[in-house]
């Protein structure tokens, strides 16, 4: 990495760049089995599969759509060949977790449902949110964050960007709950926190 590339400013502004992406459409990842699968996403995480065809570059694997709760999609490619693993071989490139968010109120219940399927996690306050680490079948880390304060969804740049000055200034390691509620305050917002458990603080083995 350059000098230049690691010194960038932090800011929710749209760099100079030839186009800009205008969200997330889906990610794909590859799965195991249907069966294996559906019953983690849909069963236990509540995703609506609302699309199962083959895979248009190899029709011996079957594509599954789940939406995860606002429209925008997770895929997996299955195969009722392929079993579930425990493990997961992470290098340069491979995707370290994926995350998902869910409603701060119900936080405490799907603690609770992770539980009861059995399942190990971990839960985290890290700072800007709270994280609930997990495992799905085949061993991928699953993240499910809460939001900490009630942040717009058009201004959630814009509170991080700020939360992350107010923490360079403070020489912060990380951005914690005091720099989040600085930034919306800064911003003439509403502080409006969420009834959350206690959880560790910052960094954790996930």
């Amino acid at each position: 990495m350059s000098e230049e590339a690691d010194h960038r400013p932090v800011t929710h502004e749209l760099p100079d760049a030839p186009f800009h992406t205008t969200g997330t459409d889906h990610i794909t990842v590859w799965g195991s089995n249907e069966a294996d699968t559906v019953e983690f996403y849909q069963d236990l995480l509540g995703m609506p599969l609302v699309l199962r065809q083959p895979n248009l570059d190899d029709p011996s694997q079957t594509h599954l759509f789940f939406d995860t709760g606002d429209g925008r999609i997770l895929t997996v490619f299955v195969s009722d060949d392929r079993d579930s693993a425990r493990g997961q071989q992470t290098r340069t490139g491979a995707v370290h977790h994926l995350c998902f968010s869910v409603d701060p109120e119900e936080f405490e219940e799907v603690m609770q449902a992770i539980e009861a399927d059995g399942r190990g996690y971990n839960v985290f306050d890290r700072g800007i949110f709270h994280s609930l680490y997990t495992r799905d079948n085949n061993g991928l880390v699953i993240e499910l964050s809460t939001d900490k304060y009630e942040i717009p969804d058009e201004r959630r740049g814009e509170v991080l960007a700020t939360a992350q000055r107010l923490r360079e200034k403070d020489g912060a390691d990380y951005a914690k709950d005091e720099h989040m509620r600085a930034a919306i305050e800064e911003l003439g917002m509403d502080v409006k926190a969420y009834d959350l458990p206690d959880a560790e603080t910052g960094v954790g083995s996930i």
